[in-house]
């Protein structure tokens, strides 16, 4: 196993580098030394990634009755954002990064570098900072299968937003549902969603959903298809047309507080099984340092 600090300290902070391919044997062995000393494993493969404060506490565990506890990198502090797209662009933004092709099969695929899913993740960002989205806030992504839900979400975790994805095919009263556990106050959607050779009307849900909520909302909206669909003005983006007018390039998110980079909490919706209320469940505390 190879302590790649060196490595890292003279390529710089968000250069990543390329890991070697493993065999069956390299894997047995990977696998017998995180059981000999998962502490040490798993500090080593934490240099795989970036981040904004190393951690120095690896695993935090108790399953002692009445006190189950799980924690990892407790103390490390990182952004999603820099990690899936900054430190590639960096070295091979011309590289494909996402590969999509739509439901449509007469419509040509689309291949997405790491250049410039890093000009569309700032834009987005861009746009939601404008609107009023900062750390913490909580943005619901109600998106077909279109590149630009993978931009929003990277975009959440770039500016350090809380982002609930919810399936397009869930009815007006799921989606309100929500809305209203998580307390959001953006909500990410399309004109409507190709799907199997039919169309679901995203954002007439979203206007039913909305119609049972009395909190101030935005909505953004990505015209995919360029079918009709209501407006209310003040309240409806076009979103790709604002992106267009924001600059191409947008730092990490800094907290104003202490100079630290923010830290993106990706929380689940979970309803109880057996009838009780909404609650929420964080699934990856993904930096852990608050202001």
């Amino acid at each position: 196993m190879l302590d790649r600090e060196q490595d890292r300290a003279k390529n710089g902070q968000g250069v990543a580098e390329r890991m070697p391919r493993i065999d069956a044997a390299a894997h047995r062995r990977a696998y017998e030394a995180s059981l000999a000393d998962p502490d040490a494993f798993w500090r080593e493969q934490s240099h795989r990634i970036d981040w904004v404060r190393r951690p120095t506490r690896i695993k935090n565990t108790s399953f002692a009755p009445g006190h189950i506890s799980i924690r990892w990198f407790e103390d490390g502090t990182l952004n999603v954002a820099a990690n899936c797209i900054d430190r590639h662009a960096a070295r091979h933004g011309e590289r494909t990064a996402i590969i999509w092709e739509p439901d449509d099969p007469a419509e040509p695929v689309r291949r997405i570098s790491y250049a410039e899913l890093l000009e569309q993740v700032c834009r987005m960002a861009g746009v939601l900072r404008q609107h009023g989205v900062g750390k913490g806030d909580r943005v619901v992504i109600y998106m077909p299968m279109i590149p630009e839900a993978a931009y929003a979400m990277l975009a959440c975790a770039r500016i350090g937003a809380i982002h609930s994805v919810v399936f397009g095919g869930f009815s007006p009263d799921a989606l309100a549902n929500r809305i209203t556990d998580c307390d959001a106050r953006v909500v990410i959607t399309a004109d409507t969603g190709p799907r199997g050779g039919r169309k679901t009307p995203l954002k007439q849900n979203v206007d039913a959903a909305l119609a049972q909520i009395t909190q101030d909302m935005k909505v953004m909206v990505v015209r995919r298809t360029g079918d009709p669909v209501p407006w209310t003005q003040g309240r409806d983006i076009d979103l790709l047309a604002e992106m267009e007018q924001q600059p191409p390039l947008l730092p990490l998110c800094r907290d104003g507080g202490r100079g630290s980079a923010l830290h993106p909490l990706h929380l689940g919706i979970h309803r109880q099984a057996q009838g009780g209320g909404p609650y929420l469940r964080g699934l990856s505390r993904l930096c852990l340092a608050h202001a």
